[in-house]
């Protein structure tokens, strides 16, 4: 005869961390990485940006400091010496800002993946053996591949954002945070669109002269519209130099 199973305490099962309350965040400190800018940490389910799940970041168009929105993440997760991947970026990171930031550009990888930006994206979760993956999926990506990808990065520990068009904002999508950014004035205004716990109730403006570079400024996170030339003569993926 087989037991039965024991009771479990309603308190256990929101003290996990894939459980929460309707009316609260999530609270998963332990795998969050602090995005650098605090105000934003308070409204981020786990006090930053999550591991293990996808982050959609949607921008009308690039240039707004969205890059520079995630650098310091990027940095600490990078100076732990964790790997880096950029798959089909629209821009060439800008290497000599990065490793001022304190990006090791020895691990930093960039990826010309084409039309097989979603399967790379997803190899890439899937061999855990990159700390963070950003990716610029374009428009051609479906609900389908969205959902391999969040089963992908589900697990992992690494830091997974897509970047996407305020089109798909009007898009269902698996996941978990959807976060929509536009320049508001001396501003970057962030909009939380989706997250695990109580909606968002008013959007959030950091300034760009104490807290966000702007891409084509002394400080940028990146510059010029397309991959250099010298990125065009790797292969598949090369470090950023």
């Amino acid at each position: 005869m087989n037991a039965l199973p024991l009771p479990v305490a309603l308190a256990d099962v929101l003290a996990r961390g894939d459980v929460w309350r309707g009316d609260t965040l999530a609270s998963l400190a332990e795998v969050a990485i602090p995005s650098g800018h605090p105000e934003l940490d308070a409204e981020l389910p786990g006090g930053g940006w999550p591991r293990g799940a996808l982050t959609e970041l949607l921008v009308e168009h690039n240039g707004v400091g969205e890059m520079s929105l995630l650098l310091p993440a990027l940095v600490r997760l990078s100076q732990a010496g964790g790997w880096l991947a950029l798959v089909t970026p629209p821009w060439l990171p800008h290497a000599p800002a990065w490793a001022a930031a304190g990006v090791a550009l020895e691990r930093l990888v960039i990826i010309r993946a084409g039309m097989d930006t979603a399967w790379s994206i997803e190899q890439l979760l899937a061999c855990g053996g990159f700390a963070g993956v950003l990716a610029w999926p374009g428009e051609g990506i479906d609900a389908k591949a969205l959902r391999r990808l969040q089963v992908a990065a589900e697990g992992r520990s690494a830091l997974a954002c897509l970047w996407r068009s305020m089109a798909a904002a009007a898009m269902p999508s698996p996941a978990p945070l959807r976060v929509a950014l536009a320049g508001n004035g001396d501003a970057l205004r962030i909009r939380i669109l989706k997250r695990r716990g109580r909606p968002a109730s008013r959007p959030l403006d950091l300034p760009y002269a104490s807290s966000i570079p702007r891409p084509g400024r002394r400080s940028r996170a990146v510059a010029g519209p397309v991959l250099s030339p010298i990125a065009d003569r790797s292969l598949a993926a090369a470090p950023a130099a």
